[in-house]
């Protein structure tokens, strides 16, 4: 366990508050970064592998899940990477290759090459963003040890600036794409070849503190860690609900309103109140509730956004009457998000070994990716079930309270 662990969770928050430092500044900007080229291309790509390429729908689903199994799938090999080779070249490697991978979608036409091009987008981010998370996760442990507050502060505006990235991302698409698709692939690639040059020049060739380790065994001790396994089953619950917004919210809004519209609404909404209040409510919940109280009140959240969705539903309400269930449901996902996941980052490093924290970062992201493909797989079984129409969104419910209550009691891991 990481010396992180001699330093008590959920603390009270120092007297004084120092500014950050120049590196965790450049670690929060470029999460920022990393989201706005991200998404100014990403939500369009289905649109331009149906019309403009011409796959069949079950195709465009194919090299949907390939993108996201090389990308989430795979931040345990980025985390581990940046274990034994140190942050920088990981992440430096990982921006060449999203540079390369943009390029080569704004020009791809047959299959192999669109297959190819995501693969590479997504395999790029497997390999800097578990080892950006995880030295801000390290940054912000020694930001709470200088006596400057809660470290789930400094996760929490990590989240918010991933969060406008991904909000401000799409509104450049949509522009660029009014010229074309490769042009948003080429300003995407545009803002990596931003954040290379601006991490060649600032990052530090080794970070002070940041042990590299080239003994093997991580991946057994992990397994073996109950506690670790606990915090990604709770988060896992976290996203799988999370991912509800593009697979049960569809489905509901439709039925209610006509048509799919007033979706955009709702994403906007739940971007503006992380963006708005994330900071306000990691705050409050560090100055009143420890952090596994912290996981549990945002999954029971979220229980109850699933909860008002069920209980309504068999009234069949439809309108702007028929949308309020749907625009609770997500103001209460995410609200609850915000209580679980800055947390959920915040423990890693206490219930990781010395030197493999960039390995239990990664393994967060891949384990709970497992849980929400499980979880999906099985959400999508129960959709289209013909039971009554209550019952799956009371089973979703279920899924956090069950998490819940996987988390430890006691301990320094998760409060």
């Amino acid at each position: 366990m990481t010396s992180a662990s001699t330093v008590r969770s959920g603390q009270a928050p120092g007297r004084h508050t120092a500014p950050f430092s120049p590196l965790l500044r450049l670690l929060i900007l470029t999460q920022l970064a990393f989201n706005l080229g991200f998404f100014a291309v990403l939500p369009f790509l289905a649109e331009h592998l149906g019309q403009s390429v011409g796959m069949a729908g079950w195709l465009v689903g194919l090299v949907l899940g390939l993108r996201t199994f090389s990308q989430q799938g795979l931040f345990v090999v980025g985390g581990a990477l940046a274990d034994r080779y140190g942050v920088r070249p990981v992440v430096l490697a990982g921006c060449v290759l999203r540079i390369a991978g943009f390029g080569w979608l704004g020009f791809a036409e047959r299959t192999w090459a669109v297959i190819g091009a995501v693969l590479l987008i997504g395999f790029a981010a497997a390999l800097f963003s578990p080892a950006v998370e995880s030295e801000v996760a390290r940054q912000a442990v020694l930001w709470e040890q200088e006596g400057n507050g809660d470290r789930t502060r400094v996760l929490a505006l990590f989240t918010v600036a991933g969060q406008a990235g991904a909000f401000v991302g799409p509104l450049l698409g949509a522009l660029l794409l009014a010229v074309a698709f490769r042009t948003a692939c080429l300003a995407g690639a545009g803002v990596f070849v931003l954040v290379l040059a601006g991490h060649a020049w600032l990052l530090p060739q080794h970070i002070p503190g940041r042990s590299r380790v080239r003994t093997r065994g991580g991946a057994r001790l992990l397994l073996r860690n109950r506690r670790f396994l606990a915090l990604c089953c709770a988060y896992g619950a976290c996203l799988l609900a999370y991912n509800q917004l593009y697979l049960a919210l569809p489905a509901e809004v439709e039925r209610a309103a006509g048509s799919r519209a007033p979706l955009a609404w709702l994403f906007a909404l739940s971007s503006l109140l992380v963006v708005s209040a994330q900071l306000p409510v990691t705050r409050w919940a560090g100055q009143r509730l420890a952090p596994r109280r912290s996981m549990v009140a945002g999954l029971a959240l979220i229980a109850v956004g699933f909860t008002v969705v069920g209980l309504t539903r068999p009234a069949g309400w439809t309108g702007a009457g028929g949308l309020v269930p749907a625009a609770g449901f997500v103001v209460l996902l995410t609200l609850g998000q915000m209580l679980v996941a800055p947390v959920a980052r915040a423990r890693v490093p206490d219930l990781a070994e010395d030197g493999r924290l960039g390995l239990y970062t990664g393994a967060l992201s891949s384990v709970s990716g497992v849980v929400v493909l499980a979880g999906s797989s099985a959400t999508g079984l129960l959709l289209d079930s013909g039971l009554p129409v209550a019952v799956p969104w009371l089973a979703l419910a279920a899924v956090p309270l069950a998490a819940a209550g996987l988390l430890p009691r006691r301990g320094s891991g998760v409060g």
